[in-house]
């Protein structure tokens, strides 16, 4: 599915820093509750979040290569378990982005004449609760993206360094 190795390393803790989740998550949500923000963004809010999303198969795909050939533990099958459990999450993000981006641009702020009066061909806005749902539902995943996202790091953090790394070697002497 995608590369296994970059230059001699595990492509999974290369490719795991591509991941732009929570880039994508605080422009979904800028999107989402800031009006200008969502006009300003434009499509880049989406595209950022597919990055995210075609991102996250390619890194599991590079992990599940690289569980294969280290010694199996518990702390292993976690951050496996975490980091499959990631997909659903950045599809809903991507799709709220994606749908806020499409909502801008059939639902842009009325055109107005110099009169003040409506133009004939102006689009009507958004409704509010509409929004509001919208924006309720973007934070909701964004943060669940960005803890999913936190707990897949801290997993697999703990299962490289657990048994490698000493945290009272400064205190040492000699050191």
């Amino acid at each position: 599915m995608g590369p296994t190795e970059i230059r001699g390393l595990p492509a999974h803790a290369l490719l795991v820093h591509v991941v732009v989740v929570p880039l994508a998550a605080a422009l979904a949500v800028c999107s989402a509750v800031w009006p200008t923000a969502r006009r300003r963004l434009g499509a880049a809010t989406p595209v950022v979040a597919l990055v995210g999303l075609v991102s996250v198969p390619l890194t599991t795909h590079a992990g599940e290569w690289l569980e294969a050939r280290v010694p199996s533990s518990p702390l292993v099958r976690r951050h496996a378990e975490l980091g499959d459990a990631l997909l659903p999450w950045v599809l809903a993000l991507f799709v709220l982005a994606a749908g806020l981006w499409l909502l801008q641009r059939r639902h842009a702020p009325a055109a107005e004449r110099l009169d003040g009066q409506e133009h004939p061909g102006a689009r009507r806005p958004v409704p509010t609760a509409i929004m509001i749902t919208i924006a309720v539902l973007t934070i909701v995943t964004a943060v669940g993206s960005v803890i999913q996202v936190v707990r897949i790091g801290e997993s697999g953090a703990k299962a490289v360094w657990s048994d490698s790394f000493d945290s009272g070697a400064s205190d040492r002497p000699g050191t």
